[in-house]
Parts: structure tokens; sequence; C-alpha cells
């Protein structure tokens, strides 16, 4: 597996799926990428990307892998308790409405959660929740929004019982008034335009492999995407050392914010 055959495998990924591995830590895709080549017997990081593209399945499966589709509904929930108790009250004072964004949303499970919360605070009142990922095949099970237990383990039982419809074979369904209030749509975070206008933006567990510069490139995209007086929620090993280089001010540990002085 020489140079030229990974710099053949990241044009082909890019032209196939719009994942530019460039904009992502080298050693560690590659060492990922190498444990798959190994595993299906391959002797080349092309030849393993052309065998997988020959089967839907197969190709869903490494690009879910590759994009680290690991998600729960209330995922740390010491973190959503403070998104449930300090953070929305905090925006609902500023906006009756609010416009929320779960960015890299996975199987779906952090904005069914966020539709969850914003039905108990207001559930007359119907807020945006957009929930966008780059793996087409993961937003298909997202807007099923169909679970395992497994999947639904931080979530608190009466919430459970109320909010899900348990199937026959012990799959767990997203009732309707929940489902209606997210909008999904495919978005790559690291190539599209970004809308504006958010109170909320959450991308945790995302940029784990992303370089140095792209995921400033990342927060600053963010941060103009914020409406002054806005957060962006990031993960709990994902800290932004150089926030206030970003224009960001500190609300708590993980949550960020836009000074309400910023131009909109």
């Amino acid at each position: 597996m020489d140079e030229k055959d990974w710099e053949l495998f990241k044009k082909k990924l890019n032209d196939r799926t719009g994942i530019d591995l460039q904009l992502y830590k080298e050693p560690q895709m590659k060492r990922r990428i190498s444990n798959l080549v190994t595993r299906a017997e391959e002797k080349s990081f092309t030849a393993y990307f052309d065998k997988v593209s020959k089967n839907k399945n197969d190709f869903a499966e490494f690009i879910e892998y590759l994009t680290i589709n690991v998600s729960e509904f209330f995922r740390n929930p010491d973190k959503f308790s403070k998104i449930e108790k300090e953070v929305i009250p905090y925006l609902l004072k500023r906006s009756q409405k609010l416009n929320i964004w779960s960015a890299g949303c996975s199987i779906g499970a952090e904005p069914y959660s966020l539709s969850i919360i914003m039905k108990e605070k207001t559930p007359n009142v119907r807020h945006r929740i957009l929930a966008s990922d780059l793996d087409v095949d993961i937003l298909a099970k997202a807007r099923r929004g169909v679970y395992t237990e497994n999947e639904l383990k931080s979530i608190d039982p009466a919430r459970k019982a109320k909010y899900f419809t348990q199937m026959p074979d012990n799959q767990y369904a997203v009732k309707p008034e929940i489902k209606a209030a997210v909008e999904f749509k495919r978005h790559n975070l690291l190539k599209d335009k970004f809308e504006k206008g958010f109170d909320l933006i959450l991308c945790r567990n995302v940029v784990i492999y992303f370089t140095d510069e792209a995921k400033d490139k990342l927060y600053a995209n963010f941060f103009d995407s914020l409406k002054p007086g806005g957060m962006l929620f990031v993960g709990a090993t994902e800290a932004i050392l150089n926030y206030r280089k970003l224009g960001y001010t500190s609300f708590q540990p993980f949550f960020y914010q836009k000074p309400e002085n910023s131009p909109a």
C-alpha cells in the first residue's frame, strides 16, 4: 500500500462521496482504513475501495465506519441536563421560537432528544430542529426513527414509555409528534454552505479526526451561523482551546457563545 495508492484511494472516495480526506488527520484515518483493508484480505486501498463499491450494503458499512456514527439518546446525560435546565431556558428568554441545528446527527438520537426536551418545555410552540449528516444511509435510519434497547439506555423510563412505541422485535419507534419536529438533510460540514440564524448548534463527537485547520474553519463557520447570543455545544473530548481567537465566549465547559454584541 504505497503513497500513490493512498492518493488514488482518496480521490476515488472524494469523487464518489464528497468526503475529502485531505481535511482529516492522515495517520489516524490511514490506520483506520488499513485495518479494513487487512480484514478484507486486500493488498491495496484502491482494491479495497473497488471491492466494497460493488456492494451497496458493504459500501454503506464502510462509510458508516469512516464517519464514526456512534450515538444514543441523551448521550452524556449530565451535559444534556445542562441543555435542558440551563441552556434552553436561557435561549427561550431571548426568543420564543428556537432555531436549532444538530450537525453530524448520525442515527437521529440527538435531534429526537432535543425534540423531546422542546416538547416538554414548550408544548404549544413549534421550534425548528434541523438535523444533518454526510452519510445518506445513516440519515435514512434517522428518518425511520426506530431504535434498539441499547440506543435508548440513557433515556428516562418515563420518557421512553411516553415518546416511543415498543415494537414486536423489541425495538422502539419514535412517536409521530416527536418525529414531526425534526427536519433531516444531507450536509457536508467541510464543503457545503451553512445556513444562518441558529440559536443553538450541537456538533458532538464529529471532529475527532479533522485537522486543526479544518476544525478552526468549521468553528468559524458555526460562529457565523449563530445569532448573537447563540450557543455552540461540542463533545466531551472536543474543548475548543482557541475559542476566544474565534470570537466565542465560554458559557460553560463545552458550551461556547457568540457575544450578544456581535453583528448578526
